[in-house]
């Protein structure tokens, strides 16, 4: 079996959050760090609010590197978050960002297994659908 691995690698975190444009035609714009069967890793800017949606194929792990916003997950209560804290879910976990409070809300996320981009649904269909919920851009 012939396997690609990504090669072992340091990422700036900050200097890619800061390439992020302004401005964004989806919701958000991402860049892909890895993309391994086993996990994604990406960091992505928020720039709309997003409507109820769950990814059905993968776990999430999301940590605010900038910016604060109002998030809900399932039935909790939405709250605010902000740089430095994680956020943690199941896959078809229902998930939102009602709200930015302050900008730019930049995330690094890990996906586990892998998220496909086009693995989001939104629980209203009218609100979204891939290719107005995110912009990828690789950089492996």
């Amino acid at each position: 079996m012939n396997k690609q691995k990504t090669q072992p690698a340091t990422f700036d975190l900050n200097a890619i959050a800061a390439n992020f444009p302004a401005t964004a035609a989806t919701m958000l714009i991402d860049t892909r760090l890895t993309d391994e069967k086993e996990a994604s890793a990406r960091v992505f800017r928020v720039y709309t609010p997003v409507a109820a949606h769950y990814h059905a194929t993968c776990d999430e792990y999301l940590l605010v590197l900038s910016g604060r916003a109002i998030f809900f997950v399932g039935d909790d209560a939405p709250f605010e978050v902000g740089p430095g804290q994680l956020i943690f879910f199941k896959q078809g976990t229902v998930h939102g960002t009602p709200q930015i409070l302050e900008e730019p809300f930049v995330v690094f996320a890990v996906d586990t297994p892998r998220r496909d981009p086009k693995d989001v649904i939104f629980v209203n269909s009218t609100d979204g659908t891939p290719e107005t919920f995110i912009e990828s851009q690789v950089l492996y």
